[in-house]
């Protein structure tokens, strides 16, 4: 006998594998960029001193982050489906059976000039 399958919910669903590349792909060029900025500021900006180490010392680290971080993809953690059965269970109400007649309510509409 074949157990039931569900469909999973849409809202846990992982994410689709072409937005998860394009968005690593623009991370890895947004860290690059930065890199070449290091690179540009550490040797336009006068006078030398602290600061070119530490542009220095950025462009020669933001490769090795840029890729770790392109690479790790997304959370590996296992998603569970939920179960729209269990948020929709239905209480037992008695259904209301009207008594009476319903009343029905008819409108009409005259202009003044006419009787």
């Amino acid at each position: 006998m074949k157990a039931a399958r569900h469909a999973p919910a849409v809202t846990s669903l992982p994410i689709a594998p072409q937005d998860e590349v394009a968005h690593r792909v623009r991370r890895y060029a947004l860290t690059m960029s930065i890199r070449i900025a290091c690179f540009a500021l550490m040797v336009l900006v006068q006078p030398y001193g602290w600061y070119t180490w530490v542009f220095a010392i950025a462009a020669a680290v933001l490769p090795y982050i840029a890729v770790v971080f392109a690479n790790a993809g997304s959370d590996s953690t296992e998603t569970q489906a939920e179960s729209p059965v269990q948020q929709l269970e239905a209480t037992t109400v008695d259904p209301v059976i009207p008594t009476a007649e319903p009343r029905i309510v008819t409108i009409r509409e005259t202009r003044e000039d006419q009787p």
